[in-house]
């Protein structure tokens, strides 16, 4: 491992100031179509939208994960580390991209406030505390990658590890998507209509979220924290991954 990668804290400001700048340019954006949209404050239902505008949303959204991925290509060529970075930043961004809404649009008024978090295939929805979440863990678990790479270059995530923490990532997209799949399903709604002809996300003018799933979603937060905290005493704690099924991002 070169001297860069021993010394991941060296680029750690960097690598937090740019997280912190895109969550900065994400918020100008929503603020900017908001005040197009929402003029009077954001609230469900969901307002169509031009298909233009749409379509420049999705490859935004496409375009700022290929962001989020950069800088930590350009740090190292190791496919675990380039992962944490990635996960790091994004953690940073998503939770700065809050700071900077409530600083300029004093929103969310509460943790529980409805939000979009994504519109790839379809409407992602949720309250702003679960996002906040997930986001904290994504930065921590970045953080005990990078650190235990730093103490031994051959620690890894065990394969069980891995497992553990796709399925809690998976319950908790679920409880994300599980309202906007069941109005797709009533509306007939396709993956591709949000770029379909006329003015994209009509299909969900009539959509409000009810109830978000709280339960199943801190059954997955608990799953994926467990992990962390495992994989955190096993760092801090000097003790190399040595299961033989282990997993590694390839070097």
């Amino acid at each position: 491992m070169n001297r860069m990668e021993r010394g991941w804290t060296r680029v750690l400001p960097w690598m937090t100031l740019y997280a912190v700048a895109m969550a900065l340019l994400e918020s100008a954006v929503v603020v900017d179509l908001r005040a197009l949209y929402y003029p009077t404050g954001f609230r469900f239902p969901i307002v169509p939208i031009g298909r233009t505008i749409a379509i420049t949303e999705l490859f935004r959204e496409l375009a700022t994960m290929v962001m989020l991925l950069a800088p930590g290509a350009m740090v190292t060529r190791r496919g675990l580390e380039r992962f944490a970075w990635f996960i790091y930043c994004f953690g940073v961004w998503d939770l700065f991209y809050y700071v900077f809404l409530k600083l300029v649009l004093d929103w969310p008024v509460s943790w529980l406030e409805w939000d979009i978090l994504f519109l790839i295939p379809m409407p992602w929805v949720g309250p702003v505390l679960a996002p906040c979440i997930v986001a904290v863990g994504m930065v921590v678990f970045g953080v005990s990658i990078l650190e235990g790479r730093r103490r031994n270059a051959k620690d890894t995530v065990m394969r069980t590890e891995w497992v553990l923490l796709l399925v809690s990532a998976a319950v908790m997209l679920y409880t994300f998507m599980e309202e906007p799949l069941v109005h797709a399903q009533r509306a007939q709604v396709t993956a591709l209509s949000v770029a379909a002809g006329g003015d994209a996300l009509a299909q969900w003018r009539d959509y409000v979220p009810a109830r978000f799933n709280w339960p199943v979603f801190l059954l997955g937060a608990a799953l994926g924290g467990g992990v962390l905290v495992r994989f955190g005493r096993r760092v801090l704690g000097g003790r190399v991954a040595s299961d033989p099924r282990r997993w590694s991002l390839k070097k």
